[in-house]
């Protein structure tokens, strides 16, 4: 079967431990992924759900593999666009690996489908709000302010 991956890698100056709570502290990732509300027991088999600010599921998903601060991989599933929810679930694995003074950050987002359509908004998706990220770690405020996709 064909399949359709977006390849994301940065370098964000940070300890592996100050990148890994940015990414599963929920009053952390609405500032940086645009007010969004994210739930997750961050426990292997742990239900994950992303709000928009406005309240609407954004995504769902799974936790299917997690190693603290090294590793986490979500099953993950577009809810709010009808499109892109017929896509069927994608798989997400985000991994964390010291470099000298940073963290190599590396997203890869997959789905078994052909030219997906939810991997190609991904791919404009996860710059942006990585940038944010960064930006957040290394200066204490974020670059982009609102998302043009919501």
């Amino acid at each position: 079967m064909s399949e359709s991956t977006y390849l994301y890698v940065t370098y964000i100056r940070a300890t592996t431990e100050k990148l890994w709570d940015a990414l599963t502290d929920p009053k952390v990732v609405r500032k940086y992924w645009f007010g969004a509300n994210l739930e997750c027991g961050w426990k292997k088999g742990s239900p994950w759900k992303m709000h928009l600010p406005d309240g609407r599921v954004a995504d769902v998903g799974e936790v299917l593999e997690i190693d603290p601060p090294r590793r986490i991989v979500i099953r993950w599933q577009n809810e709010w666009k009808p499109e892109f929810k017929a896509e069927g679930p994608t798989r997400c694995n985000i991994e964390l690996q010291p470099f000298q003074r940073a963290v190599k950050l590396t997203i890869t987002h997959s789905i078994e489908r052909a030219e997906s359509e939810f991997i190609k908004a991904v791919s404009a998706a996860w710059p942006l709000t990585i940038s944010n990220l960064k930006s957040l770690l290394e200066t204490g405020e974020v670059a982009v302010t609102d998302h043009p996709g919501h």
